[in-house]
């Protein structure tokens, strides 16, 4: 099953990503193909926040993601997350 329609891993990340960035929302409210990042994201996580969630990833899932351009398209959504954690 893809990521993306796993919604236990989905939950997971959006928890994740809410500790890690310590943002005052609902994992419910995070919508799974919203953007992450730039001025349309609600949750409008900068680079720092990207630092934090992959250092997160690290520990929780034990994937490291070194390169920043690859971190920026595999973080352009829960979704997309959830299916780079998550291809099959």
């Amino acid at each position: 099953m893809r990521g993306s329609e796993d919604a236990d891993l989905k939950h997971r990340l959006k928890a994740l990503i809410i500790q890690e960035c310590d943002k005052d929302v609902a994992p419910a409210d995070i919508a799974d193909d919203a953007p992450l990042f730039g001025e349309e994201s609600e949750l409008q996580l900068d680079s720092l926040d990207g630092l934090q969630v992959s250092m997160a990833l690290q520990k929780e899932f034990s994937v490291r993601i070194a390169d920043p351009k690859e971190m920026r398209r595999v973080m352009t959504s829960v979704n997309g997350l959830a299916d780079f954690l998550q291809p099959e």
